[in-house]
């Protein structure tokens, strides 16, 4: 990427949670240095027989060799500074990218076992999860949709049609009747996730206009004029008798 004009990508640091998550990043970003295949596959040393040169030690090394050992380092230090201090100990011994790769992998992606356990624990919040009544709409749908992620790196694929079900009835209270003119005017099996996403946020935004008004509405009622006297006429204070 040297003279690309471009900025380097950011290195996600794995720090124990989300490994899936920051297993994606990872591929992606070995996929553009071009180092994706030697820290799946691994590499071989080629035999020495041609173009031999020396090195600084005065040992005669391929060029083709010296030129793959020192990508596979390149992709050993990118994992190293990949990972946060409590997780690099685990991979200090590691002399090969797919090696400090592999032990990762193996501790944290697991076994089919392992893998089962984890996505029926997130089949089970998926379930129970419900938005807040403090909760906007737009935070309570980014945790749901990152859960569906977490679901989808484990193999879990939910339909659009399980989704907005999900949407409809997980939404607080003040989202019901919203929710029942969708579900009257709408095909459930057909209807968009984000057309009823959008849906939803025109409700929130009239809820919070609705709000705002009363909320003007209550303080103009107790505005007081000069003479005392609050909006409607009426003498603030006591009252003579």
């Amino acid at each position: 990427m040297a003279g690309s004009g471009s900025s380097e990508a950011r290195i996600p640091i794995f720090s124990g949670e989300n490994y899936e998550f920051w297993r994606i990043k990872m591929v992606t970003i070995f996929k553009s240095y071009g180092l994706w295949v030697l820290v799946e596959k691994g590499f071989t040393i080629p035999d020495s027989k041609n173009k031999e040169s020396e090195d600084v030690s005065g040992e005669k090394v391929d060029e083709k060799a010296a030129a793959i050992l020192m990508r596979d380092a390149k992709a050993l230090g990118i994992i190293q500074n990949a990972v946060s201090d409590q997780i690099f100990p685990r991979i200090a011994n590691a002399d090969s990218a797919k090696m400090a790769w592999d032990l990762l992998y193996s501790e944290y992606h697991g076994g089919e076992h392992v893998r089962s356990v984890k996505l029926q624990n997130l089949r089970r919040e998926f379930e129970y999860t419900r938005m807040r009544d403090n909760e906007t709409l737009f935070d309570y749908l980014t945790r749901l949709n990152e859960l569906i992620n977490q679901m989808k790196t484990f193999g879990e694929v939910l339909s659009n049609e399980r989704q907005v079900q999900k949407v409809l009835i997980s939404l607080s209270k003040k989202y019901d009747p919203i929710c029942l003119v969708i579900e009257n005017t709408k095909t459930l099996e057909t209807v968009e996730l984000q057309e009823v996403i959008a849906i939803l946020k025109s409700q929130e935004q009239r809820l919070e206009m609705h709000n705002v008004d009363t909320a003007e509405k209550a303080f103009a009622s107790f505005t007081v004029n000069p003479k005392g006297q609050n909006k409607n006429g009426s003498q603030s204070g006591s009252s003579k008798s």
